[in-house]
């Protein structure tokens, strides 16, 4: 676990009581190397429709994003209670999520979109419709408390580059939704649903990375919140480039205005990580001497 604590306020530690939580998250990881030991040796097409390298990539990003949760999930000021409800239930509705893709793909079924499944498939099929349902939900709660008061109270910056994170997941989400409705990830001629759902996802990881910097920098002594809301605004503008560029039905990948556009906004994101890294940097020398 890790013991980093923010500030100076009540002492709240990254991972804290999501001992279980962590695992779930570390269980994902497992179930993706067996997949990947798998795919090496047998290759990953399983007729009539399954694919063993999808099962590699959901559970690693689902477990990523369970460890995401864990780790930010101690400074949502929850109750106890509150708390206990949203980690067990992530923790079940994430285990049937693995057991959906990992086995029904070995078992040559597409676990979404099931075609000429049994009885049994249609069953795991529309119940991972069910539990994807469930994980918005149950986020979307989760979400909600880093909007009050009392969370922001607690840690100002880091619950700051959470709600921008947040925002970018509930992108993620309705891209899910959108991928289950269009089933499937293609739209029009070029457009790809995959890339908005998973970039999304990824500000758990990157935002609060900027908070953390923020707090150890000698930069930001008058304004600290001013990286964290360049970093989360500039993520979300490219957010929502890519989603626009998807919904035209055209390649985030082409020479084109919106890719661009998404491209100058995730690299704008990146600036102040740099200038707080490099500000350590040269603090540290400076202290050196």
């Amino acid at each position: 676990m890790i013991n980093q604590t923010w500030g100076t306020k009540p002492k709240v530690r990254v991972f804290e009581g999501e001992k279980w939580l962590v695992i779930t998250g570390l269980l994902g990881f497992l179930l993706a190397g067996i997949c990947g030991v798998w795919v090496i040796f047998h290759g990953a097409e399983i007729a009539p429709h399954g694919d063993v390298s999808k099962a590699i990539s959901f559970n690693a990003a689902l477990g990523i994003f369970i460890l995401s949760t864990a780790a930010i999930s101690p400074f949502s000021a929850l109750g106890t209670k509150s708390r206990t409800v949203f980690r067990w239930s992530y923790i079940v509705l994430a285990l049937y999520s693995y057991f959906a893709e990992t086995v029904q793909n070995f078992r040559g079924v597409n676990p979404r979109f099931v075609k000429n499944g049994t009885a049994f498939d249609q069953g795991v099929g529309s119940i991972f419709a069910f539990v994807a349902l469930l994980l918005v939900l149950f986020y979307l709660f989760l979400a909600i408390q880093y909007f009050r008061k009392k969370a922001y109270k607690l840690r100002p910056e880091l619950v700051l580059s959470i709600r921008y994170a947040m925002i970018a997941v509930m992108f993620s989400f309705a891209a899910g939704i959108w991928i289950s409705v269009n089933q499937g990830r293609t739209v029009g001629l070029h457009g790809n649903i995959i890339w908005l759902h998973g970039l999304g996802f990824h500000a758990l990881q990157a935002l609060p990375l900027v908070a953390w910097l923020t707090k150890r920098s000698s930069l930001t002594t008058t304004v600290p919140s001013k990286p964290i809301h360049i970093t989360g605004g500039a993520y979300l503008l490219g957010l929502t480039a890519i989603g626009t560029q998807t919904i035209l039905g055209s390649s985030i990948l082409e020479w084109s205005i919106l890719p661009l556009l998404a491209l100058g906004f995730f690299l704008i994101s990146l600036v102040p990580a740099i200038l707080l890294v490099r500000s350590r940097h040269i603090a540290s020398i400076n202290k050196s001497y």
